[in-house]
């Protein structure tokens, strides 16, 4: 019987997806608006342009409180691997265990040292201090982001290890050929340019609510505006195709590496030469056969292998328990393909209205652009679930499996703290998602009034006295 009729682990599995999924949002944007902020600043540093330094002040804001819920989102998942699978954390953790250790000890450690400075430090160490601050905060965002995804990347692709015969435990042998696992170079990659996405989408989108607002009230929208917008605009349109090279690599290696997943992300059965590229479908577990399939002939294949005649695999190549829950993964899998396709759609667009001068003034793109917000984190969410759901039933793939990875519990817990982390989660975060809409509905020239030493503190003042109308 496949491993997710277990009840426990299935209630243990979906309380670790929900912690990861509402955590993983954070540091995604911390790490790519980290980037933006360095950007900013060293903008200004060279030309002296205030429109920088108000767009740095005005998302600095925003990086306080993401950058906050990601430290206490995080701080819940360290305790999930002793309670909930602690089986896992016994057998790998001397090598996943060490590898969190060091984004402790490297990158966290750089982040809060440097983060007060960041804050509060520009009218006190200097413009060249403050700005390595802010390098070093980015710096520190980006070594986390290294060591996280070594860890996970070595669990989907494990490399220099050696099991102990009397305990079964991972034990390191080249910690080298560890950091550097087979899928780790694309998936950071990867990772990298869809939290870079992910920002740009959300700063675009805030420009663009700006923008129409503006043009509501027949107002002329200040030009820090029109330079938050453009920006956020140039870098959909460089990242986006290089997020989809970068996607069709990291599929080639994970053909090589990760056949079965693969098959259940296109929802294949047979392995065949020649394959179809299936568009839509319902995959059938029990029959076996993806009902209502639609695809292109050919083109399966030339995407997989870049060879028309390349082979792709099929699930009934692998056993029925070690096979991933087909549908999850497939239309996961879809949903981020579309969504990238709508990214590479917007950025193309804005160097069509930018070459024709209506970048700021054509209201269906601006509306476009405003509804596109979330879609950078939900193409995110569909490619990590992707990933997780896709190498069921294994925790180390191909070693580990995920019924001995987790803890003896019982049902009746796991469905108690679940809820109990749903009402926490829903209030906390949902609080500080509100808090974040709030902010964003200031323009920066006003957002930007507030002297720097009650930046934060007021920025909660105002959503608190505030008109009470819903954002």
């Amino acid at each position: 019987m496949p491993e997710y009729y277990n009840i426990s682990l299935l209630i243990a599995r979906l309380q670790f997806a929900f912690t990861v999924g509402v955590h993983i949002i954070f540091p995604a944007f911390s790490i790519g608006l980290s980037v933006f902020l360095t950007f900013l600043e060293a903008a200004w540093l060279k030309t002296n342009d205030d429109r920088y330094l108000r767009l740095f002040k005005y998302w600095l804001k925003v990086f306080s409180i993401v950058f906050g819920m990601g430290v206490v989102s995080g701080i819940v998942m360290a305790y999930e691997f002793g309670t909930n699978w602690s089986e896992f954390s016994a057998k790998a953790g001397p090598i996943t265990g060490v590898l969190l250790s060091y984004e402790v000890m490297t990158a966290f450690f750089m982040e809060a040292g440097f983060l007060g400075v960041m804050l509060f430090g520009l009218n006190r160490v200097g413009k060249r201090m403050h700005f390595f601050a802010t390098c070093a905060v980015t710096a520190g965002t980006l070594i986390s982001m290294t060591w996280i995804l070594a860890s996970n990347s070595w669990m989907q692709t494990p490399q220099g290890y050696m099991i102990d015969p009397q305990t079964g435990h991972f034990l390191p042998k080249d910690w080298l050929a560890i950091i550097f696992n087979p899928s780790f170079p694309y998936r950071i990659v990867h990772m990298g340019f869809a939290a870079l996405l992910s920002v740009a989408f959300t700063v675009a989108a805030a420009g663009a609510w700006h923008l129409l607002k503006a043009r509501k009230t027949e107002q002329k929208a200040d030009s820090t505006i029109h330079l938050m917008f453009s920006l956020a605009l140039w870098m959909i349109a460089v990242t986006a195709p290089l997020q989809i090279l970068a996607g069709d690599l990291h599929g080639l290696n994970t053909l090589k590496y990760q056949p079965a997943k693969i098959a259940a992300m296109e929802g294949d059965w047979e392995s065949e030469t020649r394959a179809p590229e299936l568009l839509f479908g319902i995959p059938n577990m029990k029959t076996e056969h993806t009902d209502y399939a639609i695809g292109i002939p050919l083109i399966g294949s030339f995407i997989l292998t870049h060879d028309i005649n390349g082979k792709v695999p099929g699930l009934k190549d692998y056993p029925v328990d070690q096979r991933a829950p087909v549908p999850i993964v497939f239309f996961s899998f879809r949903i981020m393909i579309a969504l990238g396709g709508l990214m590479l759609l917007c950025g193309l667009w804005s160097l069509w209205l930018r070459y024709k001068k209506r970048l700021f003034d054509h209201p269906l793109f601006l509306r476009s652009v405003l509804v596109m917000a979330p879609s950078g984190f939900l193409a995110l969410l569909c490619g990590w679930v992707t990933t997780e759901v896709g190498r069921q039933p294994w925790t180390v793939y191909g070693l580990l499996r995920t019924r001995d990875s987790a803890s003896p519990l019982a049902a009746s817990s796991l469905s108690f703290s679940m809820m109990f982390f749903v009402v926490i989660y829903v209030f906390v975060f949902g609080s500080g998602f509100l808090m974040l809409v709030r902010m964003l509905r200031k323009a920066p020239e006003k957002a930007n009034q507030l002297d720097e030493d009650t930046m934060i503190i007021g920025s909660c003042h105002d959503i608190i006295t505030s008109n009470k109308e819903a954002p």
